[in-house]
């Protein structure tokens, strides 16, 4: 009778502490922030871009660093109307232009750049800072956008 009573206290100690594990698990996930929404009514389609850095020290102490754009590639309707509002976080500023358009312009440290366009024609863009085009100058800060 005292083996079963015991058995029984680990089956319900195992349970709870399962369920405890399980919860707590459930609770940390990151939440999924979406970086598009969509105007039905008008369907445009926007996308929140920033400026990013990486900075390291190498082990002889040199500090290096590389700049990017965040999310460095995003996939955009063909036809439809698009708008990448792009806020610079990192960097002073980064001048760009996106290949293949008549794109271009300056994002600065602080400041939201509103870009409206539309891609009838399918492929892949870079976009790509004149600011950061190879490595001597902390680059090559490119970004794709894949026209689907």
């Amino acid at each position: 009778m005292k083996f079963i009573l015991i058995k029984k206290k680990w089956v319900l100690f195992i349970i709870v502490s399962c369920t405890v594990l399980l919860c707590g698990w459930l609770l940390l996930q990151p939440q999924i922030i979406p970086t598009i929404t969509t105007t039905a009514a008008e369907e445009e389609v926007v996308y929140h871009v920033t400026t990013g850095e990486l900075k390291t020290t190498t082990d002889d102490g040199k500090e290096i660093e590389a700049y990017f754009w965040n999310p460095g590639t995003i996939v955009v309707p063909q036809g439809k109307n698009v708008t990448f509002n792009i806020y610079g976080v990192n960097g002073k500023e980064h001048s760009f232009y996106i290949e293949g358009t008549d794109i271009k312009g300056t994002v600065k440290k602080g400041e939201e750049i509103k870009i409206e366009t539309r891609f009838n024609k399918e492929g892949t863009y870079r976009i790509i800072c004149l600011n950061h085009a190879d490595i001597a100058s902390n680059g090559p800060m490119i970004g794709y956008i894949v026209v689907d």
